[in-house]
């Protein structure tokens, strides 16, 4: 008895071609490899913005820490620079007798004429906040061009010298490149600002904040003597300001005032200037002080504010 043959089997000799399976469903091709290509523009774009993160991290590392360390070489160099050229100008020890009474060594800055030698780039005073501790000591450098304030707060051209009627007024880093003013928002009214020339110490001291104006006269303040809320033609003038980089009248002989003529009765101020808010340059963050003090300079001899804090 024959049986029926199965869909594989074919009696001998017949060539036709075997009977085909039933059709199984197959995955869509078209749509598999959508799903691949997502995944892999999914998987590009993680490995780019990784990628993109190193490259910034590696960049804020190189800014904050980096040019730290290379704007701190060339401060210490600038530093030794300015101290053989000092040094050259000393007396003798031998023959100087140690003075070290601050009151035999006051000085009147209007009967003084302090010698400067600037060239661009190259320092010629000293500045201390004895408020930051007694190791902050940052040699000023003659102009604010990028290369200038690599190596150390910059002394705007055109203004004013140290004890000088008028404005001193300075510039300085926030964030990297040394980083010498990253502390300016932690001064507080009538901190000392101390600027060391080769032949005086001038001392400044931080002028009232806005805030404190309306009860100053009735508060009382440690080491404010000479200190107060300003009027006429310095009025408006306050300890900290913040303002826009392009408000070049804070740097002028009357802060505000837009003249570059110093007035016969000009106070004897100190700007500092930086960047606000840390990590960004939007805004200026400013300083004003004015002269209360200056000394002589003498072997031995340090003046008394450096010992604040």
């Amino acid at each position: 008895m024959s049986s029926p043959l199965s869909s594989d089997h074919r009696p001998a000799g017949d060539d036709r071609a075997p009977a085909s399976r039933a059709p199984q469903a197959a995955p869509s091709v078209p749509h598999r490899r959508g799903r691949d290509a997502t995944r892999t523009a999914i998987r590009g774009v993680g490995q780019l913005l990784i990628t993109l993160g190193i490259v910034v991290l590696l960049f804020v590392v190189y800014e904050v820490y980096v040019t730290d360390l290379f704007g701190s070489q060339k401060q210490a160099a600038a530093t030794e620079a300015v101290d053989k050229v000092w040094a050259s100008a000393e007396v003798s020890p031998a023959d100087t007798v140690a003075v070290t009474d601050p009151n035999l060594l006051v000085t009147d800055p209007r009967q003084r004429t302090p010698q400067y030698e600037t060239l661009s780039g190259e320092g010629f005073a000293k500045l201390y906040v004895p408020a930051f501790g007694s190791d902050y000591r940052f040699t000023v450098v003659e102009g604010t061009n990028s290369d200038d304030l690599y190596i150390g707060p910059g002394h705007y051209d055109g203004t004013q010298m140290p004890g000088q009627q008028g404005n001193f007024a300075v510039a300085g880093h926030r964030v990297s490149k040394g980083s010498p003013f990253n502390d300016l928002a932690l001064l507080a009214s009538c901190d000392a600002i101390v600027v060391e020339t080769r032949d005086d110490w001038f001392v400044y001291r931080v002028l009232p904040m806005q805030e404190e104006v309306a009860t100053w006269a009735s508060t009382s303040h440690s080491h404010c003597v000479g200190i107060g809320v300003q009027t006429g033609a310095y009025e408006g003038v306050y300890g900290r300001e913040i303002t826009v980089p392009t408000d070049y009248a804070q740097v002028l002989p009357v802060p505000h005032v837009d003249s570059t003529a110093v007035p016969p009765d000009a106070q004897r101020v100190i700007t500092l200037t930086t960047c606000n808010p840390q990590f960004s340059d939007r805004e200026r963050m400013i300083i004003h002080g004015v002269l209360v003090q200056s000394y002589a300079k003498a072997p031995g001899f340090l003046p008394p504010e450096l010992g604040e804090s």
